[in-house]
């Protein structure tokens, strides 16, 4: 659905990711982790167009995304980046508008279609009786599920998310991740994230790809790739791994780092 082939992508004189290859499936909910630095939220904007690759090219439907209008594009992948800097004062609804956008003309009203599509974005993320609430009063968690009903709007067939739990409580974590899954498996939408937590990247993952230093260590289930010696290699630090009694996926527990491991022998 969408690749990535000889990927080479850096900001100025710094190479981030080089010779990275990548396929992702259609349906699949997939997670990137890895240690800060490592190139995971590059590699995202990269797979959107947001970023030029140095070399190498990225490939949407078949097709190289760079030869494609910035409007098709819109209408198929859809990046909800760490950072959103909507105005306070929008209310849920008129944020959520936004994403019909890339569907509109030049100058073309709102339509009951638009309005349909607004209101089942906003029900199927909970936020119904917000939708007059400015964004600004809504809790962390409520405005990130905003932006994902702004997301939904937008009628993506990829849905690129990046960091979407940063800042946030452990429930509003947790209930975002299950709205992620909700919106997988009700609407077929492809889901790629990059997450700084394991234990929720594996569980709600049906793929982990792991970087280090801007290039791919292992990619595969969660079952097939986490394991200790991977943890030691990409994190420094030694870990037990169980299974979660839920999803039956790999469960990380830390145990040291290698570092203090050395200085105390």
């Amino acid at each position: 659905m969408i690749s990535a082939s000889n990927l080479k992508v850096g900001y100025e004189d710094k190479v981030i990711i080089e010779n990275l290859n990548l396929e992702i499936n259609k349906g699949e909910v997939v997670s990137i982790i890895g240690p800060n630095g490592c190139g995971k939220s590059t590699l995202l904007k990269s797979l959107s167009r947001m970023i030029k690759p140095l070399s190498g090219e990225v490939f949407l439907e078949g097709k190289r995304i760079k030869d494609l209008k910035g409007k098709l594009i819109a209408q198929k992948v859809c990046l909800l980046s760490q950072h959103n800097n909507a105005p306070m004062d929008l209310t849920v609804e008129e944020l959520v508008y936004f994403g019909r956008i890339p569907h509109k003309k030049w100058f073309e009203t709102k339509t009951n279609n638009d309005k349909e599509i607004v209101d089942w974005a906003i029900e199927n993320t909970g936020l119904s009786k917000y939708k007059n609430t400015p964004i600004g009063a809504l809790s962390g968690g409520e405005r990130q599920r905003a932006y994902i009903a702004q997301a939904l709007c937008q009628k993506p067939d990829i849905l690129l998310l990046d960091e979407p739990t940063t800042y946030l409580d452990i429930s509003y974590q947790l209930e975002l991740m299950e709205l992620v899954r909700e919106i997988n498996e009700k609407f077929k939408i492809t889901i790629v994230m990059v997450l700084h937590e394991l234990n929720q990247a594996s569980k709600y993952s049906d793929r982990l790809i792991i970087m280090k230093d801007g290039q791919i260590i292992s990619d595969g289930r969660p079952n097939d790739v986490v394991n200790k010696d991977v943890i030691k290699k990409v994190y420094k630090i030694e870990c037990d791994i169980d299974n979660d009694p839920q999803s039956n996926k790999p469960r990380i527990h830390p145990i040291k780092t290698i570092k203090a491991q050395r200085l105390v022998s």
